[in-house]
């Protein structure tokens, strides 16, 4: 009699009993907290941002000298310019009113006196009106309280801003900033002052529910915790377990050796739950397995593809040097000045964005083809003993295009296209000129490509080194400063500067490829 497999508590009616806990608790506790930290941060706020500015109007009057004019009890061509600094400041905050206020008898509470006052460009299309120095404020406009502490701070000179929170029938909530002004001799002259209403609280609604929700995530982090706990056999083991093993196999990715490693110890959790994560396991391992079987088969054909590629180019860059008597190891030389270029420029930090890891394999692979169109040069031309007629010539630059065109063909008839791309700029161009006077386009500088530009110099260096039917060839030291003298004509002046650099390199490729 088989053995009766009971499906496990889905993991959906799980959350759903969690949920509901979480959601009852944390409407009851978010309510009450949530409240507080609203009002709290609200009245910080408003607090701060009294102050802010009022420092900023303040800095507006002490650049007038404001606390000159009412000592003096004056209003110079500067006073309106000091008002439309101050308008500027109304018009460009939150507050509701920003003025200035002195007692014309420091010893008597009840002589306020207006000597200044701010009016945005609405309030003044609405009838608003300008108060000027010596605008006695009209009786009642202060509490008593604010009155007593706008008098204490002239009298103790107090030098910090204060804020006042003050509620009136007819003003409502009100947050009030006062400073002390001084004129230039230190004595306090007035006061300048700004007031915002709160009573509206309207715009602070989102701050509200946002604070509720950062409370709502850190309370809810706590009942996680508790979730966790209680379904760390149901929920919490097998998904971290899965999660871990999905991570280390992508990371892997790249390493046979590691996948196969991640699949096995995958296999061994034995998670055999019957519920969903059960499920979920099952579908994972064997989705791991078949992907570890298909990365091992890609990863052969991948790496066949590539021998057929190495093959390919070694294959077809022997057939050339095989026609032409006078270039002997040419194509391993030049791959290995390429290779010394290469790294010389990444060594200085030039061309950064193009030198790549993939970058520079691709070009040191493809070197050997730089000369794969001499295939299509009629011997006569190429082999012959002596100076080319301006005929042979042309007919022996051809082989620039006729290689371009062969590794044309080569991309869209075998896989690899990127691969190839740069065995085919490097036949194209490696002909071509710093100043824009080579063969077979004219490119000029950075025109022409990177990987043809190194070459140009290796080509170069090699063919004067290496004896040749017509030549003997060139001591190394005349070879290097041939090169030398075609820095910034013949030759990007950067690969010139780093071959000069890795003479010991160059001196080592002559010796091993030395008959």
């Amino acid at each position: 009699m088989s053995k009766k497999h009971h499906k496990g508590l889905s993991i959906k009616i799980v959350t759903a009993i969690y949920s509901v806990a979480v959601i009852v608790v944390l409407t009851i506790i978010t309510v009450i907290v949530g409240y507080r930290l609203y009002e709290k941060h609200v009245m910080e706020h408003y607090s701060k941002y009294t102050t802010t500015v009022l420092e900023y109007a303040y800095s507006v009057t002490k650049e007038y000298s404001f606390g000159d004019m009412i000592a003096a009890r004056e209003m110079p061509d500067a006073y309106e310019q000091m008002r439309a600094g101050l308008n500027h400041v109304k018009e460009s905050s939150e507050i509701d009113y920003l003025y200035a206020v002195y007692f014309d008898d420091v010893n008597d509470i009840n002589s306020l006196t207006y000597a200044i006052n701010t009016k945005t460009a609405k309030e003044l299309e609405n009838g608003g009106t300008y108060t000027y120095l010596g605008t006695p404020c009209e009786e009642g406009s202060f509490q008593e309280d604010t009155l007593l502490t706008l008098h204490e701070a002239v009298l103790t000179k107090r030098q910090e801003s204060g804020v006042l929170q003050g509620y009136s029938e007819g003003y409502g909530y009100m947050f009030n900033g006062y400073k002390v002004i001084f004129d230039s001799n230190d004595e306090p002259a007035g006061l300048l002052c700004v007031e915002i209403n709160v009573s509206n609280i309207k715009s602070e609604l989102n701050r509200y529910i946002r604070n509720i929700a950062l409370f709502v995530a850190a309370f809810t982090i706590i009942i996680t915790i508790i979730f966790v706990a209680l379904s760390e056999y149901y929920i919490i083991y097998p998904i971290t377990k899965l999660t871990d093993s999905a991570k280390d196999f992508i990371r892997n990715i790249g390493n046979q050796e590691s996948i196969d490693r991640s699949v096995r110890e995958l296999k061994s959790i034995d998670i055999r739950s019957e519920n969903e994560i059960g499920e979920l396991y099952k579908t994972v391992s064997k989705m791991e397995s078949d992907m570890a079987d298909q990365y091992r088969d890609i990863r052969q054909y991948s790496e066949n593809v590539m021998k057929m590629q190495d093959g390919l180019i070694i294959l077809m860059a022997d057939m050339v040097e095989k026609r032409d008597s006078d270039t002997g190891d040419h194509i391993q030389k030049t791959a290995a000045y390429v290779r010394i270029i290469l790294r010389g420029l990444k060594r200085k930090g030039y061309y950064l964005e193009k030198l790549t890891p993939q970058y520079m394999e691709y070009v040191e692979k493809s070197a050997p083809l730089h000369d794969v169109g001499k295939i299509r040069i009629p011997d006569a031309v190429l082999n012959k003993p002596g100076k080319l007629t301006p005929e042979e010539y042309e007919i022996m630059k051809t082989h620039a295009s006729a290689g371009k065109e062969i590794i044309n063909k080569a991309i869209t008839t075998v896989e690899g296209e990127t691969y190839l791309r740069e065995a085919c700029n490097m036949a194209a161009y490696h002909h071509e000129r710093w100043d824009g006077t080579g063969y077979p386009e004219g490119l000029k500088g950075e025109e022409i490509p990177l990987s043809a530009r190194v070459m140009a110099v290796a080509d170069v260096f090699d063919a004067l080194c290496s004896r040749r039917i017509y030549k003997p060839a060139f001591p190394i030291e005349d070879a290097l400063k041939i090169i030398e003298e075609g820095k910034g004509t013949q030759f990007d002046p950067k690969c010139v500067e780093v071959f000069l650099e890795a003479l010991p390199d160059i001196k080592a490729v002559l010796r091993k490829y030395h008959h």
